[in-house]
């Protein structure tokens, strides 16, 4: 039957039938191997094929010549190597029935000189952006010319790769660095009116339109409001003149859609209302893609925090988009069109807009999801875990954190019958905590998908069960799990660790806030700053010190302004390079001693309450007490683990059971870690 489901409609775009209106919007995971998209690429993309998305988009911010270095391992689109593994991706997406296009630019300013050929760095104006720090040379017209050119060569290559199209990037990059009077102060014939504003974007396309003909579908992806105000007035075009500028191109005739931006990305604040995280409005910029494609004739996509299927088929069925943006959603789960078709929706994992992903790409890393370890892993680990070969097998999970809980998850999937105990009265472990701010409550997610499926999936789950060796071992297990997590590590004081009170303390509610209030973070993770900001809604005075010479320094760009507008708003002071020693009592108030490994000095702060971040210690006796009694006495093959292979090590014959532990039952780490733990040990049962 057909489906009358908005999402699931066929879009014709130009000659190209797409099989419904899903789209995994241009976005660079950092896959690539020496600048090209290769296996791990190909991969990550014919898994969103797989799951029956429409459109999925390769290379965001794939560049065009070496003076626009990778600023977050960009796929060379200047290497003519690039054409035979475009050529591979396109085949493996198109033979599971999805279309595959690129983003093509040049970054302009949006990159850095000290890297790659070191070149300078060219924009229209000689304007530093914040984020990547480079100040640019303004751009010559013999520039220009050659820049020109390699845009086309580059669509050369992607329609030579059998991509089905390409889309321009023109937001924060060189094309619309022109457009906006913040970035582009010139007086030649590419500054000043509109018309001038606009002719080097319009030189850009006409180049592309000669090279790849008519038939090819070029998009372009571009802000339609810089939204950029200063404390003198507004800086950047507004959503009248984005409109304007928008209605230009469409006129040339040379665009067949527009995918839609609001918003300006020079700086991490900037950037984290383009890219919302959790605690924002869901789509919210949904409005300003609506007014253009009321506006303008030509289809319309976008993409920013819309992470479920309500939101999207919203989007359709009112005529806000014809073709919606799910990118994030669909790094958590590359099924989502296969799963609505199926009438399981309610299965689909959720994007809980972690944003860890992006985090990782902007601290020079490679995108991964917070809670589905096999995105990026494609090669290596399973999306859908397949059911084992037999025989079923009884496996007990001790602890419902994210580690047990994927656990006792992937191990079902397997077949195998599951049981599993938790101390507390509730699942989640330290997601709780973590979960404890406002904003912040839909990591909860993160919990809430599991409970689902092993609901589904038949397993047994005892909560507020402190399981100890005896409960392990009545239910016969042929294997056990322990993810019993670690408990606050406050043993790194010299003296007064009976003083201190742990984030753990504050964020459960079994510490109330003191009116004066230290916080040390030794961690530089979430759990700090999380426990800072909770002090800031408490009204506190607060001074947040660190060893480190930054703050936090593994929260990354989209995660820390939130944190920091809390800090600033209630005018917290941040003390950098000053680790706590000890804490004595002083009448009613504590004293604390922190030193400088630079000054080699110490000073004291006399507050009501320390509170400290000092990471984990594994809670790890019930492990040691099965581990004499277990087959393997604990041990991991990691060779076997890291080829994906069965455990299958004997280090006692006698032994009835296999003994594992994962997450901050080993080492005090984070979500992901836990989850990958987890995901690469239990696929194998």
């Amino acid at each position: 039957m057909t489906s009358k489901d908005p999402l699931l409609q066929p879009f014709r775009l130009k000659h190209l039938t797409l099989r419904n209106r899903l789209v995994s919007t241009s976005h660079e995971p950092a896959y690539t191997e020496d600048g090209l998209p290769k296996q791990r690429y190909r991969a990550y993309h014919e898994a969103k094929a797989a799951g029956g998305i429409g459109l999925t988009m390769i290379g965001g911010s794939a560049v065009v010549g070496r003076d626009s270095p990778p600023a977050f391992g960009n796929i060379q689109l200047y290497d003519e190597a690039v054409v035979p593994w475009l050529a591979e991706l396109s085949e493996a997406v198109h033979r599971h029935g999805a279309a595959v296009m690129c983003q093509v630019t040049h970054l302009g300013r949006r990159t850095g000189w000290n890297t790659g050929d070191w070149l300078p760095v060219v924009a229209p104006s000689p304007v530093r952006e914040a984020a990547h720090r480079a100040f640019p040379k303004e751009a010559e017209d013999w520039d220009l010319a050659r820049i020109v050119a390699q845009y086309a060569a580059a669509a050369r290559r992607c329609r030579d790769g059998g991509l089905d199209g390409i889309e321009l990037e023109a937001y924060g990059h060189l094309l619309d660095g022109f457009w906006s009077p913040a970035t582009n102060r010139r007086t030649d014939e590419y500054g000043g009116s509109r018309e001038n504003r606009l002719r080097f974007a319009r030189e850009v396309l006409a180049a592309i339109r000669a090279e790849v003909g008519a038939d090819f579908v070029v998009g372009i992806r571009l802000t339609v409001d810089e939204a950029w105000e200063e404390e003198a007035g507004p800086v950047g075009f507004d959503a009248d003149e984005g409109l304007a500028i928008a209605r230009a191109l469409a006129g040339d005739g040379t665009l067949d859609f527009f995918s839609v931006i609001r918003g300006h990305i020079d700086s991490d604040e900037a950037l984290s209302h383009v890219i919302p995280i959790m605690g924002t409005p869901a789509a919210p910029h949904l409005a300003a893609a609506g007014r253009i494609r009321a506006e303008l004739g030509l289809p319309v996509m976008h993409a920013a925090r819309i992470a479920d299927v309500a939101t999207a088929r919203h989007a359709v069925a009112e005529g806000h988009l014809d073709l919606v943006g799910m990118t994030r959603a669909h790094m958590a789960d590359p099924a989502i069109a296969a799963k609505v078709a199926r009438g399981e929706e309610h299965r689909i994992r959720p994007c809980v807009g972690a944003a860890y992903c992006i985090d990782r790409i902007y601290e020079n890393g490679e995108a991964l999801c917070i809670h589905n370890a096999a995105t990026g892993r494609e090669l290596t680990m399973p999306h859908e875990v397949a059911r084992g070969p037999g025989p079923a097998r009884k496996v007990v999970v001790v602890g419902a954190g994210p580690a047990g809980l994927e656990a006792a998850r992937v191990s079902a999937e397997r077949g195998h019958q599951v049981v599993l105990f938790e101390a507390a009265g509730q699942p989640g472990g330290q997601l709780v905590l973590a979960a404890a701010l406002r904003r912040r409550r839909e990591l909860l997610g993160i919990v809430d998908w599991r409970l689902a499926e092993l609901e589904r999936l038949g397993a047994t789950l005892h909560f507020n069960r402190y399981a100890e060796a005896d409960d392990v071992l009545a239910e016969s297990p042929d294997l056990v799990v322990v993810a019993t997590g670690g408990l606050p590590d406050t043993g790194f004081l010299t003296s007064g660790e009976e003083l201190v009170t742990t984030t753990w303390d504050l964020l459960s509610g079994a510490a109330k806030p003191g009116e004066r209030v230290l916080l040390f973070d030794d961690n530089g993770g979430h759990p700090g700053l999380t426990a800072a900001e909770a002090l800031c809604e408490a009204g506190v005075r607060v001074e947040l010190a660190t060893p480190e010479r930054t703050l936090a320094p593994d929260v990354g760009g989209m995660n820390y302004p939130a944190y920091l507008a809390a800090l600033h708003r209630a005018g917290a002071t941040i003390t950098l390079g000053q680790r706590l020693k000890s804490v004595r009592r002083e009448g009613n108030a504590l004293a604390a001693v922190l030193w400088s490994d630079y000054s080699r000095q110490t000073t004291e702060r006399r507050v009501d309450q320390v509170v400290v971040e000092h990471g984990t210690l594994p809670l790890d006796h019930l492990y040691f007490d099965l581990k004499p009694l277990s087959a393997n006495r604990g041990e991991v093959d990691q060779e076997a683990l890291l080829a994906g292979r069965p455990q299958a090590l004997t280090r006692n014959p006698e032994g009835r059971f296999r003994l594992f532990r994962i997450g901050d039952a080993v080492a005090s780490r984070n979500i992901h870690a836990a989850i990958y733990d987890a995901l690469r040990l239990a696929k194998d049962f």
